[in-house]
């Protein structure tokens, strides 16, 4: 399965890339999560559990056990809030 990733406001500048294509490992949300968390370094200190992040998948936010379709696109983000 693939997944285009989008990342946004800090993790986008901590990570230090808008977007990139994934062959994933698995098939929810918390399976991709603990793909990038295996990438060692910052991926691992941003989706540390207990840190703060949403995952929206297709634009709607999902819970980490969400089932991930083929070619999703995977949108990782701090929460915001705004007015």
């Amino acid at each position: 399965m693939k997944a285009h990733m989008l990342y946004f406001a800090r993790l986008r500048e901590r990570f230090g890339m808008a977007d990139e294509h994934l062959e994933l490992a698995g098939t929810t949300a918390a399976d991709l999560v603990e793909q990038l968390r295996a990438r060692g370094g910052i991926w691992a200190e941003e989706l540390a559990a207990g840190r703060t992040f949403r995952v929206a998948v297709n634009q709607d936010i999902v819970t980490l056990d969400a089932v991930l379709p083929d070619n999703a696109e995977v949108a990782i983000f701090p929460p915001v809030t705004g007015g």
